[in-house]
């Protein structure tokens, strides 16, 4: 493993130390205080009634609400990552074509749908749809506006993860006889790919957290099924709060698995793995040669 590490300030003293745990201290005092004014301004409001809470965990809320728009909130995600991989391979690879027409044309496409806020595509793409009476044009839109946005992505990844690799893993390809594009398939890319495989996870909270736009159009996701629940049973900030919490401990154990994967992965290739902050930004951070993997390696 690399030893090299980045110092970006100087290790706190004694007194900084001290200043840091205060500050924790009173920031934890300030959090706890405003919590506790909340709840109990809740409780003023009769918001913490256990009737409100308790009809949460009944067999009809759950299979009529939050178990439907669970299934369909995962159902959306699947497909979307599934299409936003494709994409994200296809104009990421052609963002490093040796053919500058196909370069500037992925270029143009990935720039755009990464500027393009993802809940303007959702309405856009459900009004075009549902003038077209398309069946299931909710969920349609959905998974177009997360694929396009997601993949746009990805694509960014792929080119970050093989341009991050040692100059070595492509001249070794050369020097074997492959083309420029072979080495890109047959070398780079399959290295760039475990290297991203740890952001890739973290991409799924984004995809994950998106598809809550879709309660905006109708889609009846898990969102949008709690505030149905708690429409209906006078207890709205409760079923939303629920809600919250059920997307809360999904994104935390996707979380975990990237961080698994990144230490896992960290060894297999010349590109450096990072679990990445799962906000839709590209995560692969540049790599060097370790005594794993060496410049000069094909793959291992």
């Amino acid at each position: 493993m690399s030893t090299q590490q980045s110092v970006l300030f100087d290790a706190p003293g004694p007194r900084a130390r001290r200043a840091i745990l205060l500050g924790n201290v009173v920031g934890a005092i300030v959090v706890l205080g405003v919590a506790a004014l909340v709840l109990v301004a809740l409780g003023d409001k009769g918001q913490l009634a256990p009737e409100l809470w308790t009809s949460l965990f009944t067999a009809d809320a759950w299979q009529y609400y939050f178990i439907p728009g669970l299934q369909n909130t995962l159902r959306a995600a699947g497909f979307a990552i599934v299409g936003a991989l494709a994409f994200g391979l296809l104009f990421g690879t052609g963002r490093l074509s040796q053919l500058r027409a196909v370069r500037i044309v992925s270029g143009i496409v990935v720039e755009f749908f990464r500027a393009v806020p993802v809940l303007l595509m959702m309405i856009f793409f459900w009004l075009l749809l549902g003038f077209n009476n398309v069946d299931d044009a909710p969920f349609l839109a959905v998974v177009f506006a997360l694929v396009l946005y997601n993949g746009s992505v990805i694509a960014e990844l792929v080119r970050s993860g093989v341009g991050n690799l040692p100059k070595g893993q492509g001249e070794a390809g050369l020097a074997i006889g492959l083309t420029t594009g072979q080495t890109l398939r047959s070398i780079q890319l399959p290295q760039a790919l475990i290297a991203m495989l740890p952001a890739l996870v973290s991409q799924l909270v984004v995809v994950l957290k998106d598809s809550a736009l879709g309660q905006i159009i109708t889609y009846n996701e898990l969102l949008r099924a709690a505030q149905l629940y708690g429409v209906g049973n006078g207890n709205i900030l409760q079923s939303l709060v629920l809600a919250a919490v059920i997307f809360i401990v999904i994104n935390w154990l996707l979380t975990l698995v990237a961080r698994w994967l990144s230490r896992f992965l960290s060894g297999r290739t010349a590109g450096a793995t990072a679990a990445g902050p799962g906000i839709g930004n590209p995560t692969v951070v540049a790599g060097g040669p370790t005594e794993d993997a060496p410049a000069g390696s094909v793959t291992r």
